[in-house]
């Protein structure tokens, strides 16, 4: 059995269809040193034609 954990990340629009993430490094580096893996990310919200504006990051740990 597996115990998820989920950061929810806003996503910086620069311009007209650019975006920028700048604290998902550090949130993956701190996860992983409380024993946890980064398994992927969520589109939670999207502004106009795709362009994201809010993501999950997922991440695992084995119970015991």
């Amino acid at each position: 059995m597996y115990q998820y954990e989920y950061v929810t990340l806003s996503v910086e629009k620069k311009g007209l269809a650019k975006t920028a993430l700048t604290e998902h490094r550090a949130i993956i580096n701190d996860y992983a040193q409380k024993g946890y893996r980064y398994v992927g990310y969520i589109p939670t919200k999207e502004i106009g034609y795709g362009v994201l504006a809010e993501i999950d990051l997922v991440f695992e740990k084995s119970e015991k």
